[in-house]
Formats: structure tokens, C-alpha cells, sequence
């Protein structure tokens, strides 16, 4: 049976009513205090992890997928290459050239590397834009970039499957060349805003 601090007191002295991690001034649980440093470091690991998916996943879908949906398409790129965009009579020709299952597997690739892609590079740019920026007014900016970023991606993805999957309708062609050159810029904005937060940050510790 325990003894109560009174009586570890009586007799063991005073140093011996306190708990063990009490003693010396130390806390209960020292694991649940962090630093502010310890705090930076966790969140530069998780971003370092979010950019390496986040890497590794548009080599995946641009590098290796959609490279070798090519094969599929008697050697015409895929309209989510093409940064420049694409005419509707281009996506007349693909969709000459591409047959149902060929369709089906673009359209798969959308659901899984299409949506994947977006959403981690959308997840780890918030986490630099948020761990960065301190004016308030330029992190919203930020996070509404990335929020257009995710948005455009992901109704791209949706604007092209349609086109190919609309014979007669131009104006879907339309839209998703829009859509696509769209999130090719939004991209390259979200790459160079990040690095611009980084670069103010860094001007910031050396002139504190």
C-alpha cells in the first residue's frame, strides 16, 4: 500500500513528500514542453515529407504516367502535358486515336494520381505559407493561391474527361484547355510565392 505524502514526509524529510518529477523545480511530464525551436523543427520535418510526396507524385502522374499513356494514343500527349493547352480539334484527334479502355484508364488516372497530386502539393504549400509568412494579409493571399491551385487541378481533371468523352461540343474542349494552362500557372505562381516566404524569413532572423 502507497504511502501518503505526509507520511513519506514523517519520515523520509521533506524532499520526500514531493513527487519524483516534481523535485528540483522539474515538470510532471517534460515531454509535453517544447521549445519554440523544437516546434519549428517538427513542422520543417513534416513540410520536408509533404514536399517529397509531393514531388515524388507529379513525376508519377506528368513523368511516368501520363508519358506512357502515349503508347495508348498512337504518341499524342495526354492534354494535361500540354502547358500551352490544346485546340478542340486536337482533342477530336486524340479521342480518334484513344479507344474506350485507353478513355477509361485516363479517367482512372485522374481519380487516383490526378487528385493525389493536387491535394498533397495543396496540404504541404499551406504548411510553408503558414509556418513563413507572419503578416496576416499575405498568408490569406497565399492560401487562397492554393486554394486555387487545388480547385482548378481537380475541375481540370474533370473538364478534360469530359471533353473526350463529348464528340460534338467545343466549348468542353474550350474549358478544359483553359483549365489545364490555368493550373500550370497557378503552380508555377504557388512555387515562386513559397519561395519568396522563405527567402523573407530567412532576411527576417538576420536582421532580428
Amino acid at each position: 500500500m502507497s504511502k501518503t505524502p505526509a507520511q513519506r514526509a514523517r519520515k523520509h524529510g521533506d524532499r520526500a513528500a514531493a513527487a519524483p518529477g516534481a523535485r528540483a523545480g522539474q515538470p510532471v511530464n517534460p515531454t509535453t514542453q517544447r521549445t519554440p525551436e523544437q516546434a519549428q523543427g517538427n513542422a520543417k520535418l513534416i513540410i520536408i515529407a509533404g514536399l517529397v510526396a509531393s514531388v515524388f507524385m507529379f513525376w508519377y502522374l506528368h513523368l511516368l504516367t501520363l508519358t506512357q499513356m502515349t503508347q495508348l494514343s498512337g504518341g499524342l500527349a495526354m492534354p494535361d502535358s500540354l502547358i500551352g493547352g490544346f485546340s478542340p480539334d486536337y482533342i477530336s484527334q486524340l479521342r480518334g486515336a484513344m479507344d474506350d479502355d485507353a478513355l477509361g484508364q485516363l479517367n482512372y488516372v485522374h481519380k487516383t494520381a490526378g487528385t493525389i497530386f493536387p491535394l498533397a502539393a495543396g496540404f504541404t504549400f499551406l504548411l510553408v505559407f503558414g509556418s513563413w509568412l507572419k503578416a496576416k494579409a499575405q498568408r490569406w493571399s497565399a492560401f487562397a493561391l492554393v486554394a486555387a491551385f487545388v480547385v482548378v487541378r481537380l475541375s481540370g481533371n474533370v473538364a478534360v474527361d469530359t471533353a473526350l468523352g463529348s464528340p460534338t461540343d467545343t466549348g468542353a474542349a474550350v474549358l478544359a484547355s483553359v483549365l489545364v494552362v490555368a493550373g500550370w500557372v497557378l503552380l508555377v505562381l504557388m512555387l515562386a510565392a513559397a519561395a519568396a516566404a522563405v527567402l523573407l524569413a530567412r532576411r527576417r532572423r538576420t536582421t532580428a
